[in-house]
């Protein structure tokens, strides 16, 4: 089982409640959907990608304790290599997961952890959510957890791809419905890709429409998925 020192587990949890009252502070944070989070076992948390502060974002929404993939390259930094190390952050090749990665993603969530994807494969470049990579499909089918879609809206505002540092800007955070290890193994690839990445979609609309309400502007027309992105799975969750 993959153990984590007690003073990891302090330094995890402050650090949360510091960011969580850094980030309601500076980008008046938001998040719905938190009844979706499961209590108890491992799951998939896939998220839309705006900005570095995503994994951030996303794990100070979350009850229990995430794991974060980060690529070998950022190690190379020591500062930023003991921040990632202290997290127990899963290195990662370039390309993707590599071997060793997947093999350590699979054991986390074996035993029952959280795990968080960015299945864009990189930052958005206009705030909207691009076609999945759909790498992670192997993965999905291979754990047998839950996948659990997430949509940020803001952090784009806050920290565009191009901008060196962050800036002020309201951001929200919408958790939505599992997709259940059953239908995960029923679809095909394809299908699976489609289905997460349309919840995704659908969960950056809710986070959208609550941030722009927040902020005083009016709805904006919901962009759907690709119509070539294949059927949908069943609204079943077991």
């Amino acid at each position: 089982m993959h153990e984590v020192s007690l003073a990891k587990r302090l330094w995890y949890e402050n650090l949360r409640v510091i960011c969580r009252l850094a980030a309601a502070g500076f980008f008046h944070l938001r998040c719905t959907g938190r009844e979706n989070q499961p209590r108890a076992g491992g799951a998939l948390v896939l998220s839309n990608h705006q900005s570095h502060l995503d994994p951030v974002l996303v794990g100070m929404a979350f009850d229990r304790r995430m794991n974060y993939l980060a690529r070998e390259t950022l190690f190379d930094f020591a500062p930023f290599r003991w921040l990632i190390q202290s997290l127990d952050a899963i290195p990662i090749d370039r390309d993707g997961l590599g071997l060793s990665g997947l093999k350590e993603t699979l054991r986390r969530l074996k035993h029952e952890e959280l795990v968080l994807i960015f299945p864009e494969g990189t930052r958005t470049s206009n705030g909207e959510v691009a076609p999945l990579k759909p790498g992670f499909s192997a993965l999905a089918k291979r754990a047998r957890v839950p996948l659990l879609p997430v949509g940020i809206d803001g952090a784009f505002d806050a920290w565009p791809r191009r901008h060196p540092y962050p800036g002020l800007a309201t951001i929200h955070l919408h958790i939505g419905e599992p997709i259940s290890p059953q239908e995960a193994q029923a679809a095909d690839e394809r299908q699976l890709v489609a289905e997460v990445e349309r919840r995704i979609r659908d969960c950056h609309e809710i986070a959208r429409r609550g941030r722009r309400r927040a902020i005083g502007l009016p709805p904006v027309e919901h962009r759907p998925a690709p119509a070539e992105s294949g059927p949908r799975l069943s609204a079943h969750v077991a």
